[in-house]
């Protein structure tokens, strides 16, 4: 079984998760593959008398049967631009507080592990959009798993982005910037200002404005199938946009579209999971101090 491994080492706290899954699968004559940026944070220790492989931003790692994700779920959406379209099935181990997509808590890695090598799991797809652009940014890793957003580049005036749906005008949202989010991002960017929970089976995309100045402004839900473009006016002719965590400054005659991606993400998901769970947990539904 051939394995990839991506990863951040920033606590000393990681470093006996990291011994631990890099024993478990050398003594299960797993083929271990490192990313060049995982290895240079690793101790040289943690890699004593372990047979690795190493592989870069970019390469083709289609013939991996796992990836897995160690750290958060930054390093999740990292590990999404690793994958790309050969969709090998993502596991997100958590060394850290728990996340939306980094679910497999340091405490049961080898129940992990067991039932990757027995086949007791499923994989759960989860949509992706893709930016089309007149000047091709962030090609070729022009896909995200989260969202997309267009945002104010200096902290003046507001901006003005008018979002068109299938080349009709949805509204001209007067705030600090826009959020498209697949219904996995909905727990992401778009929470955070004021957008729904969306579940990821769901086949939509939410759009929610930043800071609007019109309180009458809601996100609003709709079909994945449509392809969203833009326009933006404001004081300052530069904008940021991003995918996922990654960020570009663009001139306001750059052309923008959103759609969705012809691949998809796939999730390792372990027996006993749901995302309802997820959210009971991150959320604290169901607790009330008072009880």
């Amino acid at each position: 079984m051939r394995i990839g491994i991506h990863g951040r080492d920033s606590q000393a706290k990681t470093s006996p998760l990291i011994e631990r899954i890099l024993k478990q699968l050398s003594d299960r004559k797993a083929e271990i593959w490192l990313s060049s940026k995982f290895v240079k944070q690793i101790k040289s220790s943690l890699l004593t008398g372990i047979k690795y492989k190493t592989f870069k931003l970019g390469d083709n790692l289609q013939s991996l049967d796992f990836f897995f994700s160690l750290g958060g779920d930054g390093t999740m959406l990292e590990s999404v631009t690793y994958i790309g379209k050969t969709e090998v099935p993502i596991l997100g181990i958590n060394a850290g507080r728990l996340g939306f997509l980094a679910i497999t808590s340091r405490d049961d890695i080898e129940g992990a592990l067991d039932a990757l090598f027995t086949g007791a799991y499923k994989v759960e797809s989860r949509t992706m959009l893709r930016l089309n652009s007149s000047t091709k940014l962030f090609d070729p890793l022009n896909f995200a798993l989260n969202d997309f957003t267009i945002m104010k580049k200096d902290t003046s005036s507001m901006i003005t982005v008018q979002v068109f749906v299938d080349g009709e005008l949805l509204n001209s949202f007067w705030s600090d910037g826009i959020i498209v989010s697949t219904p996995t991002g909905s727990t992401g960017y778009s929470l955070s200002c004021g957008g729904p929970l969306v579940y990821p089976k769901s086949e939509s995309f939410i759009i929610t404005a930043v800071s609007p100045h019109n309180l009458g402004t809601r996100p609003i839900v709709i079909s994945d199938k449509s392809e969203i473009t833009f326009g933006i006016e404001g004081r300052s002719k530069k904008y940021l946009v991003s995918l996922d965590s990654r960020f570009e400054t663009i001139d306001d005659y750059v052309k923008l579209k959103i759609k969705k991606e012809k691949f998809c993400t796939k999730l390792v998901q372990l027996s006993g999971y749901h995302y309802f769970n997820t959210l009971r947990q991150k959320l604290n539904w169901g607790l009330d101090i008072r009880n």
